[in-house]
């Protein structure tokens, strides 16, 4: 959430920014609520003035006899006007709230000003994607081929979108979870978290996924309560609405979750696989830093989500995004895309992002500094990785001539000494 007295201080500066994400920035209305809203606590004050300056006269008008039925008329009188000015008053609060809740985040300025991804500038990659010297096939027809993917009984089961892992996929797939969470814990310094895989409007509220996205999220009928869509909601929730100590920064996360997304507005994209699906695994960063120290912290958590890869020695590149791509709530936003030889083209596999006090300001998420003032932290995520679709790259990748595929090195002892996944009955 923008800062209301940030946008009253610099209009013209926030229309600016937000115009380079190709919003049209609707703040006037909400500078005039604003407006009236100043209006209305300068004329309660005066009520209150009056009121107080009528009731010092009641004594003196029962020691002179005088009649004091015009005083408390006139004290009945500004209750009401108070009264009334106090209804109008938590309705623009709630107003104001609302638009605020529905502004998305002013962009970095020095980011590349575009529309869409192709506007995106091409950080730095790594490793070749490699050249086969056979068909590769994609993972969608290898995984069902090794019996490690069942996509027709995940279908029957729950409906399309749907995948699951079988024997050695399960595996594969939860070493992939082990060893993502001990690579962040043992190197990164993260703390690992397993939270809840619900949470509440009020958490969904605080990272921005509402009120603008609900139609993009699967909520429990009858209840306040929402499948998460990242780990990073209740991550970023976990302090909110308390001071943390100076001493205790930064706070570094991370949390293994499934993941729900209703993904409403991607219908036809890349529905094949593991790459959009409605519930997918994930392993996630999250970082609540102080302000001047965000964008370093941003640098050093898209370093760590690489290092994943790196260890898996799968091809990728980094990405960041334009203003009109990034997200909601982010003020600046790299995304790590991997190679996928079935799409012949890179893919996103983690995003990650520094949104300012954007998300803070939301939650209330704040700290006392050393001069004992409190100020808003500034909140970071990533993700490290999306397991499917680091499942999917692996399968590719890695698949080989017969059929097989070759696990990773940095995977074997997860996967208990196995080193190839091959198809049944085949020594």
């Amino acid at each position: 959430m923008l800062d209301i007295k940030q946008i009253r201080k610099e209009p013209e500066k926030i229309r600016e920014l937000l115009s380079r994400r190709g919003e049209e920035a609707k703040i006037d209305a909400l500078l005039a609520m604003d407006v009236e809203r100043r209006e209305i606590l300068s004329q309660t004050e005066q009520i209150k003035a009056e009121q107080n300056k009528v009731s010092k006269q009641i004594p003196a008008y029962k020691k002179e006899g005088k009649d004091i039925a015009e005083i408390f008329g006139r004290m009945k009188s500004l209750a009401e006007e108070g009264k009334e000015l106090d209804r109008r008053l938590r309705e623009l609060d709630e107003s104001i709230k609302e638009s605020l809740l529905n502004i998305p985040n002013t962009p970095n300025e020095h980011i590349a000003i575009g529309k869409d991804e192709n506007d995106n500038v091409e950080i730095r990659k790594h490793l070749q994607p490699r050249i086969f010297d056979f068909a590769p096939k994609a993972h969608w027809d290898l995984g069902v081929e090794l019996d490690i993917l069942d996509f027709e009984r995940a279908v029957k089961i729950t409906g399309s979108r749907f995948s699951m892992f079988k024997g050695l996929g399960a595996k594969l797939a939860r070493a992939l979870i082990q060893f993502m969470l001990d690579t962040n814990t043992t190197e990164g310094g993260y703390t690992e978290i397993s939270p809840p895989f619900m949470v509440n409007r009020k958490a969904m509220t605080g990272t921005g996924q509402l009120p603008k996205f609900e139609f993009d999220i699967f909520g429990l009928r009858d209840t306040e309560y929402f499948l998460v869509p990242t780990a990073e909601v209740p991550l970023t929730n976990i302090y909110a609405d308390e001071i943390l100590p100076e001493e205790m920064l930064p706070v570094y996360f991370t949390a293994y979750t499934p993941c729900f997304r209703a993904e409403a507005g991607s219908a036809g994209r890349d529905t094949r696989g593991l790459i959009r699906n409605h519930q997918f695994d994930k392993v996630e960063l999250v970082k609540l830093v102080k302000p001047e120290h965000s964008y370093d912290e941003l640098e050093s958590l898209t370093a760590d989500a690489e290092k994943i890869l790196q260890k898996l020695q799968l091809p990728y590149r980094v990405i960041e995004l334009c203003t009109g791509d990034i997200g909601f709530s982010s003020a600046k936003t790299y995304d790590i895309e991997v190679f996928m030889p079935s799409y012949g083209r890179y893919v996103e596999i983690s995003s990650c992002s520094n949104f300012e006090a954007f998300q803070a300001r939301r939650a209330n998420l704040r700290y006392r500094g050393a001069d004992g003032k409190v100020n808003f932290l500034h909140t970071l995520n990533g993700s490290s990785l999306a397991v499917g679709r680091a499942f999917a790259a692996i399968v590719e990748n890695y698949q080989q001539a017969d059929g097989s595929v070759r696990i990773p090195d940095v995977l074997i002892s997860y996967m208990n000494g196995i080193t190839v996944i091959e198809k049944e009955g085949k020594s």
